[in-house]
């Protein structure tokens, strides 16, 4: 890939998760101040810049807690930043979600709770009901994000299984007001499914998520099975009176962020269309639809002509058939890169929270020369693929993209260039 590329593709990202900033996005969704207390919870990789921002920016005093994941917090001065593991459970989440609940306890119909949700707070807020354990949360995740569902699917699941998500933190605020100001990770930024909605409630019952379970044929751990297989401990009803009153803004989210990267590149004499903001899917099935089109475009100028970069967001799942290193994005990148072999891009794949999956990278660079580079070095691009080991792949070529945590989450970012 040329620097001029690579520059060109970074610039892009940056524009989409500026897009995303907690500074900008909550100055413009501040709520009005209460008679009483204002009380700031919130969870997720980006909750630490957010408490930050909203306490910056808020005229009164306040106080709260907030969670984030480990290496993800900043300076505060008011609200207490906990940090908990990510993307499975840990002891110190249970402790933060013990916190959140101890600082909305006992408030009055004066008093104001804002909840500042984004991305990763499904496993951040463990609370395992019942007589279910962590260790029975952390098989659930691990189940999971191993079954290939996608996210409103499994976040369905982890809220019939949890003593806090799905409105319940909200339930305990009661009769204080809530506002809950959302950015959106999810693709159709629905908020009752970011970090499993723990202040906004979902219509979706115990046996819908039952029906889930069975049609995507995800291997549960057996105490979970059998929770779930009971009536005990049901998500509330959006329609229960505790929730008359509360109020819930998304205030960034993959659209916008879209929006910003292309006009960015249009700014450059780059055409930009986006193709949908709400892709989900196994990523190596988008990835292969994703070099589809860029065929198209680079054998016959249609459906767009070029220069274009074409640009989506959403959230893909990988379905695990080996135990490699990567993310969805390095694997959508990888699955690219070899059914657009030889063809004439630049591309970036990357999670706007900086990190994709477990690894230390976002996501990764990859051209048409991608594969036969990887055979040149003695490796087999198709067996990285088969391997769930898209990270080894582009590491070995030298192309992570590796820009740190953004203090944002709007979820996938993807750019490919055709000049």
């Amino acid at each position: 890939m040329s620097p001029e590329d690579r520059t060109f593709l970074t610039g892009l990202f940056e524009a989409a998760v500026q897009a995303a900033d907690p500074a900008l996005a909550i100055a413009a969704h501040l709520p009005p101040r209460p008679q009483g207390r204002t009380v700031v919870i919130g969870a997720g990789k980006g909750a630490a810049q957010l408490a930050a921002a909203f306490e910056a920016q808020w005229d009164g005093p306040l106080e709260g807690v907030v969670v984030t994941r480990y290496g993800y917090a900043c300076p505060t001065r008011r609200i207490r930043v906990l940090e908990a593991a990510h993307p499975v459970p840990d002891a110190a989440g249970l402790r933060a979600s013990a916190a959140l609940f101890d600082a909305v306890r006992g408030l009055g119909p004066d008093d104001l709770v804002v909840a500042l949700i984004c991305g990763g707070g499904s496993a951040l807020l463990p609370c395992p009901p019942g007589d279910l354990t962590l260790e029975d949360e952390a098989a659930l995740n691990q189940a999971l994000l191993a079954s290939g569902a996608p996210i409103s699917v499994m976040n369905a699941i982890r809220k019939q299984v949890s003593g806090i998500k799905g409105g319940r933190l909200a339930a305990v605020c009661h009769p204080a007001k809530v506002v809950t100001l959302v950015v959106s990770d999810v693709p159709g930024d629905d908020p009752a499914q970011v970090a499993s909605g723990p202040t906004v409630p979902d219509a979706v019952t115990r046996s819908e998520a039952r029906a889930m379970v069975t049609s995507w044929r995800i291997a549960l751990p057996t105490a979970v099975a059998q929770w779930l297989a009971g009536d005990q401990g049901q998500a509330p009803d959006p329609g229960v009176p505790v929730f008359a009153g509360h109020e819930v803004k998304v205030i960034a989210s993959a659209r916008l962020s879209l929006e910003a990267a292309a006009g960015v590149a249009e700014a450059q004499g780059v055409p930009a269309v986006i193709l949908s903001d709400a892709i989900e899917g196994e990523a190596r099935d988008v990835g292969r639809v994703h070099a589809a089109i860029a065929r198209e475009v680079a054998l016959r100028d249609r459906p767009f002509a070029r220069p274009v970069v074409l640009l989506s967001g959403g959230e893909t799942t990988v379905t695990l058939r080996a135990k490699g290193k990567g993310g969805r994005n390095t694997e959508f990148l990888l699955a690219t890169a070899l059914a657009a072999e030889g063809l004439p891009f630049a591309a970036l794949a990357a999670d706007t929270d900086g990190i994709d999956g477990s690894e230390d990278n976002a996501g990764a660079f990859a051209t048409g020369t991608t594969a036969p580079r990887l055979r040149a070095l003695g490796h087999d691009p198709a067996a990285f693929l088969a391997g769930n080991d898209a990270y080894s792949a582009f590491s070995a070529l030298g192309d992570l993209f590796v820009p740190g945590p953004t203090g944002t989450n709007v979820n996938d970012f993807r750019a490919i260039l055709l000049r």
